[in-house]
């Protein structure tokens, strides 16, 4: 097995950073080595990697992503092969994507079809969630089959998309009393889509039809209801783990912050979109340019203060993770499906290639510490969605994800240099202080200054525990 010494760099973990030296032994973590420490005893490594003014830092996971996901008739763009191959090039080492079953699908054939789609195509590690889009008896068996057996812990419900994915409020309980039961999480997209529906057809009545309407017509208000509702909902089920996907707006977040205040397994991600943009610069956008940046929740006013309490929120941990809802849709033919008609226009922006270049702009503007960005990108999300310590840890024992950050380099993001299978950049023009340097996952060099040198079926299937965060 090959080994790799990392030198000179400074380490950071969620609790600390100091100067430290790394020994990877193949696949793993070795040791850690207070500066000069491992050559005065004698230890040497098949390659050097001088990390001299450098982060080490776990490499990124990403707990949110969409690759190959059908949506309004049409697929998001990018592939595992492409999407994870965008990852890695922007510090992610981990996803975990969703396995998709709607009403009258059996959940086993649903999750052995998207198994089929990233087998061997992978270019670094990954899991599943489960979508639970039918809520029945043998789904609720389903559940029990894919915790003990299949390594999926937690499954994903909608309180969106009536008619495609949309589960009632019974359905939901239904599915977090079992989850109560065998210890799985539950993750919820959180919007009334019930009303939504109604506002919808109330805007395109009118002749309203511009993306911008897709925003107005998903008011904040709505997702703060529904993020309150599913609360309550756990609180009944037995203060199930309940995890509130792709935070937006502030009524959702002071839903979320009450109930962690009296006590419940309640947590929340939020996403780099709903920290930087805002309807004004994006949606509102003319000749229908605004569809680059149509996502659900949608991006909020900068009128209102939902991104700084968002800020706020990754500071005081009421937010926990910042995950991408990496799920990307070419401008020409696939969002031009919505010419005419914002509701068709698919949903989803393409960001696992940024996110953690994104989240450093955190702590470059005074917003994070270095402790917490590691923390909400890489930690945490381990943990929650119980990869820990295996993964978002440098560790002796711990697998060898781990990037190499300069935060001296600089870069602008564009479409011209990323690399995800989207023929746009919704952060087109982003000036980007800090830059990845060097990618390591399970102990193969994958970037490399500005070289991918991984390859495609590197990455393998992660069976995951239980959430490691529960009262």
């Amino acid at each position: 097995m090959t080994t790799l010494f990392i030198r000179s760099g400074t380490v950071v973990s969620s609790t600390g950073v100091a100067p430290m030296d790394v020994l990877v032994d193949g696949e793993t973590i070795a040791a850690l080595y207070a500066p000069g420490a491992a050559q005065s005893q004698g230890i040497t490594a098949d390659r050097d990697i001088d990390a001299t003014g450098k982060y080490v830092i776990p490499g990124g996971v990403d707990v949110h992503t969409h690759m190959e996901m059908p949506f309004g008739g049409t697929f998001a763009s990018d592939t595992f092969e492409t999407g994870t191959t965008a990852a890695a090039w922007g510090g992610t080492t981990t996803i975990i994507d969703f396995a998709i079953q709607h009403a009258g699908e059996r959940v086993q054939d649903m999750l052995a079809e998207w198994h089929a789609k990233a087998a061997g195509n992978c270019a670094i590690d990954y899991g599943f969630h489960q979508i639970i889009g039918g809520v029945d008896d043998e789904s609720l068996k389903a559940m029990d089959e894919l915790v003990a057996h299949e390594g999926v812990t937690s499954f994903k419900l909608f309180m969106a998309y009536p008619g495609v994915l949309l589960s009632d409020d019974g359905a939901i309980l239904r599915a977090m009393q079992r989850a109560r039961d065998i210890g799985a999480t539950i993750m919820m997209h959180a919007e009334n889509g019930m009303a939504i529906d109604v506002l919808i057809a109330q805007r395109l009545s009118l002749g309203q039809t511009d993306p911008v309407y897709h925003s107005l017509s998903r008011p904040s208000p709505l997702e703060g209801e529904a993020t309150h509702r599913a609360c309550v909902l756990a609180s009944v089920a037995g203060n199930v783990p309940l995890y509130i996907v792709h935070m937006s707006a502030s009524e959702a977040l002071e839903a979320v912050a009450s109930a962690r205040h009296q006590g419940a397994n309640v947590f929340a991600e939020t996403c780099p979109q709903y920290l930087y943009f805002t309807i004004e610069e994006t949606l509102a956008q003319p000749d229908f340019e605004g569809a680059k940046w149509v996502c659900s929740p949608p991006v909020r006013s900068g009128h209102a203060h939902h991104q700084s309490d968002l800020w706020k929120g990754l500071r005081t941990n009421e937010l926990a993770v910042v995950s991408t809802d990496h799920c990307p849709f070419c401008f020409k033919e696939r969002r031009e499906l919505g010419l005419g008609n914002f509701a068709r226009i698919p949903n989803g922006l393409g960001g696992v290639e940024h996110r953690m270049d994104l989240i450093y702009q955190g702590v470059v503007a005074g917003q994070l510490s270095l402790e917490r960005w590691v923390e909400t990108c890489s930690v945490t999300p381990a943990r929650m969605f119980g990869l820990y310590p295996r993964k978002g840890a440098i560790a002796p024992g711990s697998d060898a994800d781990i990037v190499i950050y300069d935060p001296a380099a600089a870069h602008t993001l564009s479409a011209e240099t990323h690399h995800m299978a989207i023929d746009y950049s919704a952060w087109e023009g982003t000036s980007v202080a800090g830059s990845v340097a060097t990618v390591i996952s399970r102990g193969s060099v994958i970037v490399e200054g500005k070289r991918y040198v991984g390859r495609k079926g590197h990455g393998r299937f992660q069976k995951r525990g239980l959430c490691q965060y529960l009262t």
